[in-house]
């Protein structure tokens, strides 16, 4: 059976991005995202329904999304799902389901408004957009560190 996992999504940030690192140097970039979905009831009446997603970003992705993004700020991510399981610091299992990012763009202007933005895109064989040309190559290529890496 063939399988495909990948997710898009748009939304504002929930919170601030938390950037730290792994013990062997690799930027880790959490956050939360809120992708609202508007529709109409069975009355006529106009609903809203909000889903609440955690997102983890790795390598260069990371440092500029922590440099660039605060709470409340529009993105669209492009990634793929994980679900992790660990025991809390208290003994209990834990588990979550969240999205690995893969590439983003940014879909405002910043403050001040303003039309689209551009992307952060891994490009086979190249840099990623808007990364300068002597900065170590993207990570996008490695697997994300194990559980045991993340500090967290």
């Amino acid at each position: 059976m063939a399988s495909f996992n990948r997710v898009i999504l748009a939304g504002n940030l929930t919170r601030d991005p938390q950037l730290s690192y792994t013990p062997s140097n690799t930027a880790v970039c959490d956050m939360g995202l809120a992708v609202n979905r508007r529709f109409r009831d069975k009355d006529g009446n106009q609903r809203d329904e909000v889903c609440y997603v955690d997102v983890a970003a790795y390598g260069r992705q990371a440092e500029v999304i922590n440099q660039y993004f605060r709470k409340g700020r529009p993105i669209l991510i492009e990634g793929r799902l994980r679900y992790r399981e660990w025991t809390s610091k208290e003994g209990q299992k834990r588990n979550k389901l969240e999205v690995v990012l893969e590439s983003f763009s940014f879909i405002d202007g910043g403050a001040g408004g303003g039309g689209g933005g551009g992307g952060y895109r891994s490009q086979p064989g190249g840099a990623p957009r808007g990364q300068e040309p002597d900065a170590p190559p993207p990570l996008d290529d490695m697997p994300p560190p194990t559980d045991a890496d993340i500090p967290f």
